[in-house]
């Protein structure tokens, strides 16, 4: 599991730490991505995808920290919170309305949810 709790600056620190110098050289750093579902237990075909984005060196140090977001459900537009899927999303009946509204809720009690989107591919909620 990837620790993305570290900042840039945390990171060169601990570099220029380590090397003993002032002056951190130039590395080369990897754009890393992860795309992952989320799916209710109860009705798996009611899903949400999300992505993780972030900078790691040679070394698999994360660099620059994960930037997360939701895809919308239904135009794959970037959503900033799991509530924002659903937004504009055309009226069906409440009982799909609130499996949709229940897989968002479990989605939010998540108390790891940055590091889960960037590890894992499916979580079943």
């Amino acid at each position: 599991m990837k620790n993305i709790g570290a900042s840039v600056s945390e990171v060169l620190t601990q570099e220029q730490k380590a090397r003993g110098v002032g002056k951190i050289e130039e590395e080369e750093y990897h754009q890393m991505r992860n795309e992952m579902i989320f799916f209710l237990r109860e009705a798996p075909e009611y899903q949400i995808s999300a992505v993780a984005e972030w900078a790691e060196n040679s070394r698999g140090d994360i660099v620059i920290g994960a930037d997360t977001y939701f895809l919308h459900v239904t135009t794959g537009q970037r959503c900033e919170s799991v509530g924002e899927c659903l937004l504009g999303w055309p009226e069906y009946d409440e009982r799909s309305m609130e499996k949709w509204e229940t897989l968002c809720q479990h989605i939010e009690d998540l108390s790891n949810l940055e590091q889960i989107i960037c590890d894992e591919k499916r979580v079943e909620v």
